[in-house]
């Protein structure tokens, strides 16, 4: 197993970076909220999970340790594919989860794309006696909430565009983030301001 990758980052997309670890680039699917603390040329560590399939080997990456455990642990649950503990680390941190799922707060759960109401019900039944207690406090997630412009527009400058189109993007998908009321999903926003800025250009 690849436990974590360390290197210069040598490209970002909107779902993934390539790092240079000994003359290989190596391809790592992230969330944009670990996309946005990574920049070109820069060097990055990131904790890595590689999901093999018969036909495929995928690294994912992370920016710590416990949401990596917190991917694993997910896929534990029947449904949970990579792909989708993926979507919930883009919309909750880990600890949000563990407190979602001790809470049994279905809203949090059903607010990540892919999961509706039964399927958020199965999940608090199943996760619940896995992913252990909360540990931060209960307000650990409001500086991440509150600072979604500066998320958004550090992942469009790490993708390359200008501070001028970043500007702009986060200006266009301001009305659907305050349309998703207390915490906006980074991830559906970044995917919204690069329709955005694909249009402009």
């Amino acid at each position: 197993m690849i436990a974590f990758v360390s290197g210069t980052v040598a490209a970002l997309a909107p779902d993934a970076a390539v790092v240079e670890v000994g003359g290989v680039g190596m391809a790592v699917q992230c969330t944009p909220n670990t996309l946005s603390t990574l920049r070109v040329g820069r060097t990055a560590r990131l904790a890595t999970s590689l999901v093999v399939r018969e036909d495929s080997l995928t690294l994912y990456g992370f920016a710590d340790d416990d949401e990596r455990q917190t991917f694993e642990l997910l896929q534990t649950a029947s449904g949970v594919g990579p792909r989708l503990a993926q979507a919930m680390l883009a919309v909750h941190a880990p600890d949000t989860l563990r407190r979602a799922v001790a809470t049994a707060d279905e809203k949090a759960l059903t607010a990540v794309p892919g999961i509706g109401k039964k399927g958020a019900q199965k999940l608090l039944l199943e996760l619940k006696d896995r992913l252990g207690a909360p540990v931060g406090t209960a307000t650990a997630a409001s500086p991440v909430v509150a600072g979604w412009r500066d998320q958004l527009h550090a992942a469009l400058i790490g993708l390359g565009y200008a501070t001028r189109e970043a500007d702009e993007a986060v200006a266009a998908v301001t009305p659907q983030a305050e349309a998703a009321g207390g915490t906006p999903q980074v991830g559906a926003l970044l995917k919204a301001a690069l329709q955005t800025l694909n249009r402009a250009r």
